[in-house]
Formats: C-alpha cells, structure tokens, sequence
C-alpha cells in the first residue's frame, strides 16, 4: 500500500464522527442512513459528508436499495486494514459514548 493512500486512511479515521459510524459498521455489518442519523443524533447532510469521506478512502462501499443508501466495509477494509480496524474496535470498545451509540442503534426500530 502506498504511503499516501495510507495517510489518507490515517486521516479519514482521525474524526470522532467517523470513529463512531465505523464501529457501528463493525458491529452491525451493513446499516443504512436514516439508522446512523438517528443513532448518533446528527444531521443526514452531516452523516453522509462523512460516510462519503470514509467511501472516498475505500474504506466504505455502499449500495441503494430504494430511496435508501446502506453502508458497510470494503473488501479492503477486510484484508489489508484488518489489523487497523481490529486496533479502532480494540480501543474504541470501552468508550462511552460508543457503547451509547451501539445501545441505542439495538433499540432501535430501523427505518
């Protein structure tokens, strides 16, 4: 992997933000929009600038089902940023506002 496309990924997960959609994603494996908007209690404007970010890094790949747009890890993500993704999980697994996050997206109604 190249050194800048590396740094790129370094700098996509450096937002707080996105280290919450991404460990949702973890957990969950595919979620839509509406899901994270109301989870974390951000706007869809401000949630899908930073899904498009994490997507633009392929970190992210996502696909339309309706009016809908779901989001889950790339094929990348799952081989040479295994080791990456397993130290987020590792080190975001113990803060509360993530465990908030993952409690509230399980109560959740969905869409």
């Amino acid at each position: 992997m190249k050194t800048e496309i590396l740094a790129g990924i370094f700098k996509a997960l450096s937002e707080p933000v996105r280290l919450r959609i991404l460990h949702l994603l973890m957990k969950k494996g595919e979620l839509c929009v509406c899901d994270l908007v109301e989870t974390l209690g951000i706007s869809q404007s401000v949630i899908s600038r930073h899904l498009a970010y994490l997507r633009n890094h392929d970190i992210l790949k996502a696909r339309r089902e309706g009016l809908w747009m779901y989001y889950q890890l790339t094929d990348i993500s799952n081989s040479e940023l295994q080791p990456l993704l397993v130290f987020v999980e590792n080190t975001t697994q113990n803060c509360q506002l993530i465990k908030l996050d993952l409690e509230k997206l399980n109560q959740s109604k969905g869409c």
